[in-house]
């Protein structure tokens, strides 16, 4: 059980966590799904390491994103090996994001998780506005707005956005922009 007071979406996952009873739990957001493939990775995986990692291919205005294909996540794991941690996307205290930890064996799994967290414009622009006030509600590190462009190139063309047109800039460049905004709405809010 939790010792402390609820501090985000990091403590619902070590709470859920807590509660399984089974040796292997995996996690699954509301806006995700299993490719074929990977139904059948699960299935037939012998259970014999701490951890599998699975591929997360993320949508974007229904379409997959090249920035945000095959990112490796531990997500079935054995319950009495794991850990769960913040990982805050602004590099910050803020514990929004999480990322699951087991100091043993792991291995990948074939096939994917689809992720369909941004159906439209609007829904994305709205959960960067709350995952920033979020972020910045935990202290965030301050950001450097010098770093902007080289954060946007990298995804551009290092990450291949610039190849999902459109789609891929976008994307790119509001991720570029989210430390600074989540550091300036801190600093706005003291």
């Amino acid at each position: 059980m939790i010792d402390r007071p609820w501090n985000g979406f990091v403590d619902a996952r070590r709470f859920a966590l807590a509660q399984v009873t089974t040796p292997w739990a995996f996690a699954l957001d509301a806006d995700e799904v299993l490719d074929e493939e990977l139904g059948k990775a699960i299935l037939e995986c012998a259970g014999t390491t701490d951890g599998y990692t699975i591929a997360r291919d993320t949508y974007f205005c229904g379409k997959p994103l090249r920035m945000w294909s095959g990112e490796r996540l531990l997500r079935l794991v054995r319950v009495g090996k794991v850990r769960v941690e913040a990982n805050p996307a602004s590099g910050g205290a803020a514990e929004l994001h999480e990322r699951y930890v087991v100091d043993g064996p792991v291995e990948a799994l074939d096939g994917a998780l689809l992720h369909f967290s941004y159906e439209t414009v609007d829904a994305y622009r709205e959960k960067f506005a709350r995952y920033t006030d979020l972020e910045a509600a935990g202290d965030p590190p301050k950001a450097d707005p010098f770093m902007v462009p080289f954060r946007l190139l990298h995804s551009l063309f290092f990450r291949g956005a610039v190849l999902d047109g459109w789609r891929g800039v976008y994307v790119a460049w509001m991720s570029a922009l989210y430390p600074v905004v989540a550091s300036s709405k801190a600093r706005r809010a003291r």
